[in-house]
């Protein structure tokens, strides 16, 4: 790479080499990178960096046993040291075969009109200083403001034994605000997120100042908040809040490594209702410009869409090469990694509820208390079981079908299955959140997404006792 770009006949030999001792699968992953991101906070530009990385990871599998071995040094000599090393750690199977590979063309165009490389230091460090004075110009009360971008340009290569060949470039923008507000000691935070699959171009779409604003406009209006109330109630998740319940409640628990570990509340569930009436979950790497989107996962596979709970009924997990191979079944194209130096595992891309067609407004409106959840917060799970707890960021309390007031320090603690069977209300909406998602010590982009929902009712946790009102039957538009 990096202008001596590695022919098919060097790759055919490296993969050859692996296989020198026999195995079932081998396959090579090149990738080289440039990343920088800037940093502001107190005022001023804290950080401003950029590096490049590359290397490559080889990895041969017999039955089901995997040796991984990556290395910095792509020089063909490199690459055949570092095949020799895997071929070691294999166990003898199969006799070597000769491999020849036939390139994969992506399934579609990845439009990126401002590369990271054709945008300077100057203009990113212009942006950040300008969205900073944004937040801080909404009140006094502001007293901290962290404001960071990001980008990453990746070239990748990967070839593997079954003579696939694909290559591909990706680029992904990242912008983040964090106001911290404070008065008469009660401090209170938010935050506001933007980011995509595509150039700087992104600037055209958001108004990174009017996001920094409204971040620091959440802090402020959060100070005057009342104490959430506390107990079981009807509870309304804005598509605002983005779909964090979807990815850690639900999505986690649908990735095929963690349900063949017997970690899964989905496992031996194909088949079986596990979400209300029109409930639907899709995970769908093509979505243009999304986070989380990639026309080839890292190992070759193309990126797909897939239906993993279709009108209540789970049909589907998201899988890799290897727990697909398990299950006997096709990969997903879900087979992702941080970087060269990682074996990839079955992971989200793009994950969300499908809208359904409530109107978002008849949704509040037919509900005579609860809560409204605007913003979500950070929380854990637990995959075997489903139960969650999730803090809230920005929430609402509603009294006859209006919103009244915020409210808080709430907490939703429930059961991811349990949440998707309680769902009585889906709008015809659709909001999208932006994160790096963390799994076995490896962090990938994702998006994740739902509209506008009702769940009928859910714990949660507040500071004041919850009243009569939440015993009132909702409406059923």
């Amino acid at each position: 790479m990096e202008g001596n770009k590695l022919d098919k006949a060097i790759l055919e030999k490296v993969l050859e080499e692996a296989l020198k001792k026999g195995g079932d699968f081998a396959e090579i992953y090149i990738e080289e990178k440039q990343l920088s991101n800037v940093f502001c906070e107190d005022d001023r530009i804290e950080k401003v960096n950029s590096g490049r990385e590359k290397g490559a990871g080889i990895r041969v599998v017999r039955e089901g046993r995997t040796a991984y071995v990556y290395t910095s040094d792509l020089s063909e000599e490199g690459l055949l040291k570092a095949a020799a090393a895997a071929r070691h750690s294999a166990v003898a199977g199969s006799e070597p075969h000769s491999i020849a590979l036939a390139s994969k063309k992506p399934a579609f165009d990845l439009d990126c009109k401002r590369l990271p490389a054709a945008v300077s230091f100057d203009e990113k460090v212009e942006h950040v200083l300008a969205a900073n004075q944004s937040a801080r110009d909404v009140a006094d009360e502001i007293r901290q403001v962290t404001v960071a971008v990001g980008d990453l340009h990746k070239k990748v290569i990967i070839a593997n034994s079954d003579g696939d060949l694909a290559e591909d470039e990706r680029t992904r923008i990242r912008l983040t605000v964090s106001a911290v507000a404070s008065r008469d000691g009660i401090i209170q935070t938010g935050y506001e997120s933007a980011g995509g699959a595509c150039g700087w171009e992104l600037l055209d779409e958001v108004d990174f100042e009017n996001m920094a604003e409204k971040a620091a406009r959440l802090a402020v209006g959060m100070l005057s908040a009342r104490p959430a109330p506390a107990g079981r109630m009807p509870v309304v998740m804005s598509s605002e809040a983005g779909g964090t319940m979807v990815h850690e409640a639900c999505g986690h628990g649908l990735e095929a490594d963690l349900v063949q570990k017997g970690l899964s509340v989905y496992k031996d569930k194909l088949g079986e209702k596990v979400a209300a009436d029109g409930v639907s979950v899709i995970d769908d790497a093509t979505l243009a410009g999304k986070y989380g989107t990639f026309r080839f996962d890292d190992e070759g596979n193309f990126g797909q869409r897939t239906v993993l709970i279709n009108d209540g009924i789970l049909e589907q997990y998201m899988y890799d090469r290897l727990t697909a191979a398990k299950d006997g079944r096709d990969s997903t194209g879900n087979g992702r990694r941080e970087s060269y130096q990682d074996k990839p595992i079955p992971r989200m891309s793009n994950t969300f509820i499908a809208s359904g067609r409530d109107d978002p407004e008849a949704i509040i409106s037919s509900t005579p208390w609860g809560l409204l959840v605007k913003k979500m917060g950070g929380g854990q799970v637990n995959t075997t079981n489903g139960d969650f707890v999730f803090d809230v960021q920005e929430a609402y309390l509603i009294e006859d079908g209006e919103v009244k007031y915020p409210v808080r320090g709430a907490n939703l603690t429930g059961n991811g299955p349990r949440v998707l069977n309680s769902i009585d209300m889906i709008g015809s909406d659709l909001g999208f959140g932006i994160g790096v998602c963390g799994k076995d010590g490896q962090g990938v982009p994702v998006s994740d997404a739902q509209p506008t929902i009702r769940i009928r009712e859910l714990t949660v946790g507040g500071t004041a006792p919850a009243n009569g009102p939440q015993k009132r039957r909702i409406r059923r538009m």
